[in-house]
Formats: C-alpha cells, sequence, structure tokens
C-alpha cells in the first residue's frame, strides 16, 4: 500500500542551490525530510543530520544532490543507513558509465537505484523540475514523488539511459552556446557585435525542423569548402586575438566528414 504524503520520509544528501530547493519545496509537500551537507545548514523544515548515514536512516526515499565526483562516496557512506526497500536516487550530472557504477554497488547492497537526470536548472522550478528517470525502481519513485508535485518522465530502460539522454542533448546546447560566445567575442573585437547579435537571434528564432536538415545535410555537402572557410575564419580569430576553441573543432569535424562522404 502507497503511504501518505505526510509519512513518506526523504533524505536529501547536498543542500546547495538545487538540493536545498528541493528540500524545501518537499517540506512544503509535507513530507518528512531529512539532509546532511557538510557545508550547508538545513533549510527550515528540514531535520538537519551529521552524516550520509543518518540522514538515509529509515528514508523511504534518498535523493542524492551533491556532484557527481561525490556521488560514489555519498552512496558508499549513506548505505549504512539505508534498509531493504528504501529507493536511492542519484540525481547528479554524471556519466552513464558512473550510473551504472552507483547501481551495481547500490544493487549489491539490496537497495533499489535510480538514475534521475534534472532537465532544467533547479532555480525558480524546484520539485518541480522536468526529470528524467530510467532503472529497475524508477516507476516506484515516480509514484512516490508525482503527488508530491514533482514532473518525471519514465524511460523504459537501465540506470545510466537518463544520464544518456541529458548528456546527448548537453552536447547540443552547451556547444551552442559556446560557439555563440566565441563568435559575439570575435565581433567585438571586430568592432560589429550588435550585428551579430541581431543576426544569431534572429536566426534561432526562424529555427525548425527545416533548419535542422539543411545544418546536417549542407554540411555533408560541402565539407570540403567549409575546411576552408573555417580555417580563414580561424585565422581571422587569431588576427583578432581570440582564441579560435570552437571554429577550430568545426573545422577539424568537417574535415572528418569531407573523408566520410568524399565518395
Amino acid at each position: 500500500m502507497a503511504k501518505a504524503v505526510g509519512d513518506l520520509r526523504i533524505a536529501v544528501l547536498g543542500l546547495g542551490e538545487a538540493g536545498g530547493a528541493i528540500a524545501r519545496d518537499l517540506v512544503a509537500a509535507e513530507a518528512r525530510v531529512r539532509g546532511y551537507d557538510p557545508a550547508v545548514p538545513a533549510p527550515e523544515g528540514v531535520t538537519d543530520t551529521g552524516s550520509e548515514a543518518e540522514a538515509a536512516e529509515g528514508s523511504d526515499i534518498v535523493l542524492s544532490v551533491n556532484s557527481a565526483s561525490a556521488a560514489v562516496d555519498a552512496l558508499r557512506a549513506g548505505l549504512a543507513g539505508t534498509a531493504p526497500g528504501c529507493l536511492w536516487a542519484d540525481l547528479n550530472t554524471a556519466a552513464p558509465a558512473v550510473k551504472r557504477h552507483l547501481s551495481q554497488i547500490s544493487g549489491a547492497a539490496g537497495i533499489d537505484f535510480v538514475d534521475v537526470s534534472l532537465m532544467a536548472p533547479v532555480p525558480g522550478k524546484g520539485l518541480r523540475t522536468p526529470m528524467l528517470v530510467s532503472g529497475t525502481a524508477a516507476t516506484r519513485l515516480a509514484m512516490l514523488l508525482r503527488p508530491l508535485g514533482a514532473t518525471l518522465d519514465v524511460l523504459d530502460g537501465p540506470a545510466g539511459l537518463a544520464a544518456e539522454r541529458k548528456l546527448l542533448r548537453s552536447v547540443f546546447y552547451k556547444g551552442l552556446a559556446a560557439a555563440v560566445i566565441e563568435a559575439l567575442d570575435a565581433a567585438q573585437a571586430a568592432g560589429c557585435e550588435e550585428w551579430l547579435r541581431e543576426h544569431i537571434a534572429d536566426e534561432l528564432t526562424q529555427a525548425n525542423a527545416v533548419t535542422l536538415c539543411r545544418l546536417v545535410d549542407g554540411s555533408r555537402r560541402h565539407a570540403v569548402r567549409r575546411v576552408t572557410e573555417m580555417q580563414a575564419a580561424a585565422d581571422m580569430l587569431d588576427e583578432l586575438d581570440v582564441p579560435a576553441l570552437i571554429t577550430t573543432a568545426s573545422r577539424d569535424l568537417l574535415r572528418r566528414l569531407s573523408h566520410r562522404y568524399s565518395g
């Protein structure tokens, strides 16, 4: 039988910007929340504890929201306080292999593991931040957290799948952001930043599925010519004293495409 919201016991490990916001929303939803963070005090309504194991003790769910570098140590430390039936949900942005490793450690201890990917910035959204979840207990986590206001989409697959989807999207979004920043830095050095800023904004506003096809197909068809174009762009950035990190990476990718599709 599912627990009533007020009986649900949740531990939050990591009470920084993301973990703190999620913990506060859980308290507002009337869950019983315990927290641990060696550097940040627990928000109002959250029972502060002295360790991962103490926070996890008696919990139905443990939400690990610290960092990818601390995820394994947090799990190993917290397992001492978990009991059969507890769900360990890792919300850190880590590689799929790390999530699979966490799942193996958790499984060996008899604790179900869920891979959770936060798909938008947490500030302003808190528990309502869109999440992708995967792993054998993903559906159970969704059933427990949705009544509290959480937004979870369950992927049918093992731990690591949610992380994979998030990071694939990150390749695009963070790569796009890096290209925009490099282009605007160069435009500023050339004295035409506002012109390029307006051009980029116009392109992004009009982008659609046709734009995607044009970018992909055009790069493949015209890779040879575009290698020369991007080398010229890299030379220009050198003259402007702007590091051509994304520009030279684009040139190298186009060179690889020119070899692949030359036949």
